[in-house]
């Protein structure tokens, strides 16, 4: 159980309790560039080991590895729950992720971190159907659907050819490990389909929407590394959604963690050093939280600039990974499959990328006799309205579906995610050091693979790095 707490300005707390533990060896760090606000300004706090901000997947991570350690530490989450991007919402009894997410069962971090029949994952259809040229063509996975792999041969999504240079891709990708696929020289995805021998056919109306949603990057820019790792996790593994909803994996991890050890509605402000090498955090009530072995920042890239502006340098600026996602309901009995199938837009034309009856994949994620449908657009639609939106989606659709009455459908909402993912176009450095300097720590996709395995993978390191960095020997 997790206690929820909100620190005010005249709040005190107790620390966990944990084996105890002595330092047996401090490495100096460089200063960090801004300074903290005088902390005369609001009572101090006691000292705690590891101050984490950020209660996303990154963080969640860093504190599971801190905690295996029985080393102190807080981590502070500036909204109501965990999960950062990875939330759901309840509505009228569906549930709501906020975005197009999907669990892919063959993260090789998550298979360590996670319990996977707690979950209760529900599985996709391994394959798709794509629309094109007014119908839909299927597009399957000849280990897991062999006949309906067979029968999709000779379809309008690629050529023979083409089918078979999938097949020599993933004998390509298994046979490399994950940190040789990391670490590889890269170029961005479009530019290594070609250089395969893909079609212009397969790669417009199959890996711009399949690939083009998991990236949301219908370009294909990101880098050849990403693509890749994911493909090497697709030929293992299954695309899922969690049965409550993909809040549930970020949930899970919380349940884990020591009591007390979360706070909810604090939100840092600043991060700093007046002097010492132990850096304090100051909250947006006023409240300053010092930190005895470092702080790890767990939060998206561009809140961690604003955290400590002109200190992170190495990422380089790109413009992030913007989505919006809108969910309909109908009546079970009303929609027009009933498979848990993924549906790409293969046509070149429109704004849906990608879309699927969610309660299909999971009936949890809506009440009896009624269906749950996401519809996902890449990019940011700013200047078009929630409204006007809808009502393109609606038309779009029904062309898709023809004899179905779409325009029956209820918008139950709209979510716009203008950080969805970084951009992670070529150059990229997706096993980046966690350390800033001063005992502070960074973590999070942007760090590593713009994966829900990323986050994992990046909290992992920015803890051993912190642990490393500060040795410590249990009395």
């Amino acid at each position: 159980m997790t206690v929820t707490l909100t620190l005010p300005l005249n709040c005190s707390f107790s620390i966990p309790k944990t084996k105890p533990f002595r330092l047996t060896s401090i490495k100096p760090q460089a200063s960090l560039q801004a300074p903290l606000l005088n902390s005369s300004q609001s009572p101090p706090i006691p000292n705690t080991g590891v101050i984490i901000i950020g209660a996303g997947l990154a963080g969640l991570a860093a504190a599971t590895r801190l905690s295996s350690e029985n080393i102190p530490f807080l981590l502070l989450e500036a909204s109501d729950a965990v999960g950062g991007r990875v939330r759901t919402d309840v509505v009228d009894g569906f549930l709501l992720d906020r975005g197009f997410q999907i669990f892919i069962t063959a993260y090789p971090e998550a298979q360590k971190l996670l319990d996977y029949h707690a979950l209760d994952l529900q599985r996709f259809y391994s394959g798709a159907q794509v629309y094109y040229d007014g119908e839909f063509h299927t597009v399957a996975d000849p280990l897991r659907h062999f006949w309906d792999s067979l029968k999709s041969f000779t379809n309008p999504i690629g050529s023979i050819l083409d089918k078979m240079l999938i097949a020599s891709t993933r004998i390509r990708v298994l046979s490399r490990s994950d940190e040789e696929i990391l670490l590889s020289d890269e170029v961005q995805t479009i530019e290594l389909l070609k250089k395969i021998g893909f079609s212009d056919s397969i790669i417009g109306r199959f890996f711009r929407p399949f690939f083009g949603g998991i990236f949301f990057d219908p370009e294909l820019e990101t880098t050849s590394r990403l693509f890749d790792f994911v493909f090497k996790c697709l030929a293992l593994g299954d695309n899922t959604l969690p049965a409550n909803g993909i809040a549930a994996i970020p949930q899970q991890l919380a349940t884990k963690l020591p009591s007390g050890s979360i706070f909810y509605n604090s939100k840092a402000v600043s991060i700093g050093s007046d002097g010492s090498d132990s850096p304090a955090v100051r909250l947006q009530t006023g409240a300053v939280l010092r930190s005895e072995l470092g702080v790890i920042v767990a939060v998206e890239q561009p809140e961690a600039d604003k955290l400590l502006p002109g200190s992170i340098q190495p990422v380089q600026k790109k413009p992030a990974r913007s989505t919006v996602c809108l969910y309909f309901s109908a009546n079970r009995a009303q929609i027009p499959v009933q498979e848990p199938v993924l549906f790409l837009n293969g046509s070149g034309k429109g704004i849906v990328n990608n879309m699927f009856f969610a309660t299909n994949v999971a009936p949890t994620y809506g009440p009896p006799g009624k269906s749950l449908i996401s519809v996902s657009l890449i990019g940011s639609f700013d200047g078009i309205s929630d409204d006007d939106l809808t009502a393109e989606v609606v038309r779009e659709l029904s062309g898709w579906f023809k004899g179905s009455d779409v325009g029956s459908w209820t918008h139950i909402r709209t979510y716009r995610v203008k950080f969805a993912q970084p951009n992670q176009c070529p150059p990229t450095d997706l096993m980046k050091d966690p350390r800033l300097g001063s005992g502070v720590y960074l973590c999070g996709d942007y760090l590593a693979s713009a994966t829900f395995d990323g986050a994992l993978v990046s909290g992992r390191r920015a803890a051993e790095a912190l642990l490393k960095d500060r040795a410590y020997a249990r009395v």
